[in-house]
């Protein structure tokens, strides 16, 4: 294990404040893969993602003295990501269709989930099957624990609209891992 993983993040956090490059690298080096990974889950495409989390960083860098400690630094390097992200993919023209809770979509209870158990890759490998807005509001709900009045605020839709592509995507990415299921067997 690297000396740097001692370090407490707050003094890394000042170091970077006084122009230490070094410092920065450790930073980069100690959160890029967990925000790499983050994007990945959202816009689905590696070199996006790649993007993404530099022009990420260099946002942090720039606004390091905005960070006022109010969560954790991962935390907030993570909103900064998951903003870049949907800004990403609304630059690609993702749109969520506004539209009210249908009765028939009020409940999954057509999919039977007890009855069904798949391994977290396979959900990952299976959810970058999905359509833009399905894939963002899952991993943004399932994965990164946003709940739908979040989501709906980073997406500026509706929270009716963020439910809808949750549960259609959810029975989409339940339909997709089922059909794996069956031609993998």
């Amino acid at each position: 294990m690297a000396i740097d993983a001692f370090i407490p993040t707050a003094d890394i956090l000042r170091q970077c404040m006084d122009g230490d490059t070094a410092a920065f690298r450790i930073l980069y080096d100690r959160y890029s893969k967990a925000m790499f990974n983050t994007a990945l889950r959202i816009v689905n495409k590696e070199a996006d993602a790649e993007d993404i989390i530099q022009e990420s960083f260099t946002d942090a860098f720039f606004q390091l003295n905005s960070f006022e400690n109010k969560s954790t630094f991962g935390a907030w390097l993570k909103q900064i990501v998951v903003y870049k992200s949907i800004g990403f993919l609304k630059k690609q023209r993702l749109s969520f269709v506004e539209m009210e809770m249908a009765p028939d979509l009020a409940d999954d209870s057509e999919t039977d989930e007890a009855a069904t158990w798949y391994t977290v890759d396979m959900i990952r490998e299976t959810m970058q099957q999905l359509a833009d807005g399905y894939r963002t509001v899952l991993s943004l709900y399932l994965l990164e624990g946003y709940d739908h009045e979040e989501i709906a605020e980073l997406l500026q839709v509706a929270p009716s609209t963020v439910r809808t592509q949750y549960i259609r995507g959810k029975q989409k990415l339940l339909q997709l891992l089922k059909n794996r299921e069956i031609y993998e067997h």
